[in-house]
């Protein structure tokens, strides 16, 4: 039985052509996957199923919902059909949910918008709900509020709003994008478990094809606002007809070459590091508690090294990240860079310094936007003791730009006028600009399409050859760490629970936690694909 069907259906804002004839079919108990790169049209096609577009857009064709023509409804109408008859799970849970209300409240409100029910019975069913995604009462009790859970707690909280009326269709819109692998997994075998008990219709859109290979029935490739190829998962990414899909194939799978680390040379050591939090109080005269961040973490990285670091959320990476850069008290230990203290309380630290930098996971969010190019790059200019003339400076930015693969003339650009690869590649060459001895990539690449990830991670590869580049990598993806990594460094709660060289730590891991986390990656088998030009 057919649940969702959408045919002809195009949609322009302000004029400006964002779908073009998209058709698609959803029957009962199903998994749809739709996906491509970003601005290719997947979440617009999730927003017109829902029929919330934007202010300015005009669409042509049907949306149908079993019975009912989405498309003709008046808004009132319609609001009594979202949520009842179609739910949505959305990227971001923390946007998605209401700060001040409790996941409970929430979770009850969006029952009651729906039916005629004593609030008592409405609490229950949330409850039950609750705990059906994983959240039972005993372990997560449902007055507590969004920002005191982890971020594959909100998602579990979304979807239970999404299910608590059992809409015969389902849309869930990059639910795992921002998640570590073994909550993806998690969040992954629950919206298909749900799909499956409740006979609904799931729409799974998502640009990762190692996760539609696990887990759609069917696959949809959108590309420029239009369907490119459609048809059995299996179907679709073992034989794919459309040059499209095998670039996305290509880029998924894509690996990189790094050139031969020079010989050893210590640059970076880290002691019996322990960074810790104080917990507020629960009574006014109680003796304070800690929370341990990091745990005795010590290790090395030489110079010309490339080191990864992964583990799941909230086991200490960034923490420990701040306390290499020198942004974070450390409580015990020591972190050193070429024999010089970053500590920050050591007069030595401001040398060390100069000695690193740091490539952020959003790019726009490192970046002034009222500020040009070629002054974002200039930045780590005034860690020297002596700033280099404005033509020498404009020099080094023209050759840093060259070095990522932009034009000089990009420097007189605003931040806003690049795309998210380019805005990357501008972060690395701020990085690279002064020649520091260590850049720490913090989830550099997670946000990125898989054709711009596999470009960026070309540039780092060739940067190490031409630049003898030694970083940390840190990422909860663990196929971009292995590509792109000679060791690599596992963390659970705060300890470095095992490291050793990338290929035999993935390959044969030793730690129970690590053997989890390479188990929880979606495995895509696929034929060797060509047709990537990176």
């Amino acid at each position: 039985m057919t649940l969702l069907s959408i045919e002809n259906l195009s949609v322009s804002i302000k004029g400006k052509a964002i779908l073009r004839d998209v058709s698609l079919l959803l029957e009962c108990g199903e998994i749809l996957a739709i996906t491509g790169e970003s601005g290719s049209g997947k979440s617009m096609t999730a927003l017109a199923a829902m029929q919330l577009l934007p202010s300015g857009s005009t669409q042509n064709g049907t949306v149908q919902l079993g019975q009912y023509t989405l498309s003709q409804m008046t808004e009132d109408e319609l609001c009594k059909r979202r949520g009842r008859d179609i739910g949505m799970v959305f990227q971001e849970p923390m946007t998605a949910l209401n700060p001040v209300q409790t996941i409970g409240a929430q979770v009850t409100e969006t029952i009651r918008q729906h039916q005629r029910i004593a609030m008592k019975d409405a609490r229950a069913t949330a409850s039950a709900t609750l705990e059906r995604v994983g959240l039972p009462a005993d372990r997560f009790p449902h007055d507590r509020y969004p920002h005191q859970l982890s971020g594959g707690q909100r998602q579990r909280v979304v979807i239970a709003m999404a299910i608590v009326l059992k809409p015969s269709v389902l849309i869930a819109d990059e639910p795992t994008t921002a998640l570590d692998v073994t909550t993806q997994a998690q969040i992954l075998d629950l919206v298909s478990r749900l799909a499956r008990e409740d006979r609904m219709g799931l729409v799974l859109i998502t640009h990762d094809l190692a996760v539609v290979s696990g887990y759609a029935d069917r696959l949809a490739v959108m590309q420029n606002g239009e369907i490119v190829e459609t048809g059995p998962t299996k179907t679709v990414l073992n034989n794919p007809s459309h040059a499209y899909t095998k670039m996305l194939l290509a880029a998924t799978t894509h690996q990189v070459t790094l050139p031969k680390p020079s010989k050893p040379e210590p640059l970076l050591t880290a002691q019996n590091i322990r960074c810790r939090y104080r917990l507020p109080r629960r009574k006014l005269f109680e003796k304070p508690e800690f929370m341990e961040a990091v745990r005795d973490v010590s290790f090395s990285i030489a110079r010309g090294e490339r080191v990864g670091l992964v583990g799941e959320s909230g086991c200490g990476k960034s923490t420990l990240t701040r306390a290499l850069l020198g942004l974070e008290p450390l409580h015990t230990g020591s972190v050193t860079l070429a024999g010089a203290s970053t500590a920050q309380h050591q007069d030595a630290a401001h040398g060390a310094h100069r000695k690193m930098q740091v490539v952020f996971q959003d790019p726009f969010g490192s970046f002034n936007p009222r500020h040009k190019v070629a002054r974002l790059i200039a930045e780590p200019f005034h860690l020297l003791d002596k700033r280099p003339p404005r033509h020498e400076q404009a020099s080094a930015v023209s050759s840093a730009l060259a070095d990522v693969g932009l034009k000089p003339s990009d420097a007189d650009r605003y931040i806003h006028e690049f795309s998210g690869g380019q805005r990357q590649r501008i972060a690395i060459a701020r990085a690279i600009i002064i020649r520091p001895d260590l850049i720490i990539f913090d989830e550099a690449v997670s946000a990125l399409d898989v054709s711009v990830r596999a470009r960026i991670l070309d540039l780092l590869a060739k940067l190490c050859d031409t630049h003898n580049l030694t970083y940390l990598f840190i990422s909860h993806d663990i196929s971009v760490v292995r590509s792109i990594t000679d060791r690599v460094m596992v963390m659970q709660a705060g300890q470095i629970v095992e490291e050793g060289p990338t290929e035999r730590v993935f390959t044969n891991p030793q730690h129970s936690y690590a053997k989890r986390l390479v188990a929880a990656v979606p495995p895509l088998v696929i034929p060797a694909v060509k047709g990537l030009n990176t």
